[in-house]
């Protein structure tokens, strides 16, 4: 394979950048690039760096084509947010709200609550998944203890634990403490018989 540097310091720059780049593929994307340029084959970088001949190939056609920036690791932006930022604060604060008239009932929100909400009061359209993905960003616990119902009692629940009778107490039975029986042992006449 040869390959022209597209300055006199590329060489010296991929190496440098080696040097310090702590993720192994771009490290290994910069010594290909570099071994090619000071003329190693292509079978030898493969060796040296334990990698296919596609990956060799490839890196050092990149730079071919547009030097070190092609080869250089960009942005990642990612796909923008269906909901937007002042709305998922709105969004926040009608879970933290809790059910309303229109949730016919409900004593909590679930994931698929929160899915409704967005697809109804929002206008966008969320799975499951990426509901519970969005309410761990805004600062929303997807668990938390189970809610107490609001015609619960709490003088009548107390007296139901009191009363109840198959609650049992701390047991006051302790462990056995005698050595195991178990495992070979010889008889004391047997010991004495053999001899």
């Amino acid at each position: 394979m040869h390959v022209q540097p597209h300055t006199s310091t590329d060489i010296a720059e991929l190496k440098s950048k080696a040097r310090v780049e702590k993720n192994a593929k771009q490290r290994d994307r910069y010594r290909a690039v570099a071994m090619a340029l000071e003329g190693f084959s292509t079978e030898r970088i493969m060796y040296t760096l334990s990698r296919s001949k596609n990956f060799v190939q490839r890196w050092t056609y990149f730079y071919r084509d547009g030097g070190i920036e092609a080869i250089s690791p960009s942005l990642q932006t990612g796909r923008p947010a269906k909901l937007a930022c002042e709305s998922a604060e709105d969004f926040k604060q009608r879970i933290l709200a809790g059910p309303t008239t229109v949730d016919n009932g409900l004593c909590t929100l679930r994931g698929k609550d929160a899915m409704r909400i967005l697809q109804q009061e929002f206008g966008v359209k969320y799975s499951l998944s990426s509901v519970y993905a969005l309410m761990h960003r805004i600062g929303l616990a997807c668990l938390k203890p189970r809610p107490r119902h609001r015609h619960n009692d709490p003088a009548v629940m107390e007296q139901w634990l009191q009363d109840a009778p198959f609650l049992s107490k701390q047991s006051k039975r302790k462990t056995r403490t005698k050595r195991s029986k178990s495992g070979f042992r010889m008889k004391p006449e047997s010991a004495s018989k053999g001899h």
